[in-house]
């Protein structure tokens, strides 16, 4: 495609300005300054159609949408583990937390290596940009300059984004190898990428913005977790998260604190109208409550959920309840770069919730649990 800053695009498409409804653009003058922002949209019948159309052609700004070629808008990723593309679609047959330190802790500890974080996250923002997704909220590592490096990336491309380093400084859940030092130094990297990513001179209309970001409960210290609800109030920034994602995940905050990530989340301050709960496939009624009084969103992630979340989120009770939802290919769980592909699993994850994939049932009634598990070799 050519690039559409100070052109004018006569294109058919479709946009959703609402949950069920679509709306379809047939023939439209788009109308783009040099600065890449819509200045207008005309659709034929306007008064100004007919006008405009001509003097877009008379002075060569005026690009045509091939017939049979069809306008979407970007869309937007909640959630990615921008360091773990290199494994996309590995290790895909083991539970969590076996994924987690066998494969996927060694992967993000290799970002301490500045090239090998400049090669892959470059390669993730164009391989996304080539599927669609203009809007991504990435998880990076513990590295400060590695995570400097994606926002790079990101702002080079021109990839809208939220970026953030990821805090990880409990001891008992974390391997020595891959850790922040103490809590003080996993939030004041969380508090220095803030810094970097408003003061960036390639960041004056705020195309990168940051977000603070606890791995998950288990990988953080009441110390850090306190902190980071206390950053985020205080700089105005977005939070992301895990939250309640797997039977192993969910069980740990309900033995560690005798309550549910949601409630844990909500006690240290991080949940708010900008936080992003990725999977929370185990949350309760009352958990919804306190998710939508609060106006936090979540990044349901259906590949992700059938290999590694032991259980379907439930969407349609969520948007009736009237939580916000997104999508996320929760790459590298999820084993594709495309959210279309999320898009048809999370069609497909209603129906087997329907009949009989239930989060609310135990984990030994929820199957047979009989030994059916393949996996590529």
């Amino acid at each position: 495609m050519t690039d559409l800053k100070g052109k004018t695009l006569l294109a058919s498409g479709f946009h959703a300005p609402e949950r069920g409804s679509i709306d379809e653009l047939r023939d439209a003058l788009i109308a783009v300054r040099e600065d890449g922002v819509i200045a207008s949209v005309l659709r034929p019948g306007d008064e100004a159609y007919e006008a405009a159309v001509s003097a877009a052609a008379r002075a060569g700004t005026l690009v045509r949408l091939p017939k049979g070629h069809y306008l979407l808008p970007g869309l937007v990723d909640l959630h990615v583990h921008a360091p773990q593309y290199p494994q996309l679609g590995q290790a895909l047959d083991v539970p969590l937390e076996v994924w987690l330190h066998k494969y996927t802790f060694p992967l993000e500890a290799r970002y301490a290596d500045v090239a090998f974080a400049r090669r892959n996250y470059g390669l993730l923002v164009e391989d996304l940009l080539a599927n669609g997704t203009t809007t991504a909220l990435y998880f990076a590592t513990i590295h400060r300059d590695a995570t400097r490096i994606l926002v790079d990336a990101c702002l080079e491309r021109g990839q809208r984004a939220l970026v953030g380093k990821v805090v990880m400084d409990n001891a008992d859940q974390c391997p020595d190898y891959y850790r922040d030092a103490s809590a003080q130094a996993a939030v004041d990297g969380a508090a220095e990428l803030i810094d970097y990513v408003r003061a960036h001179p390639d960041n004056g209309h705020g195309l990168v913005r940051p977000v603070v970001t606890p791995r998950f409960i288990p990988a953080c210290t009441d110390a850090s977790l306190v902190e980071l609800g206390a950053l985020a109030k205080s700089c105005g920034c977005h939070v992301q998260t895990h939250c309640s994602e797997s039977d192993w995940e969910h069980g740990y905050v309900l033995e560690r604190y005798g309550v549910t990530d949601t409630a844990a989340l909500d006690r240290f301050g991080l949940l708010g109208r900008l936080s992003v709960l990725a999977h929370a496939n185990f949350i309760t009624p009352d958990d919804m409550d306190t998710i939508r009084v609060r106006r936090s969103a979540v990044a349901h992630c259906p590949l992700s959920n059938a290999y590694f979340a032991n259980a379907v989120f439930p969407l349609k009770a969520a948007l009736e309840k009237g939580l916000i939802v997104g999508l996320g290919t929760d790459i590298s769980g999820g084993p594709s770069a495309s959210l279309f592909d999320g898009m048809r699993g999370a069609v497909m994850a209603s129906r087997m919730l329907e009949t009989g994939t239930d989060p609310d049932v135990p984990p030994e009634k929820r199957s047979s649990r009989r030994a059916a598990r393949i996996d590529f070799r």
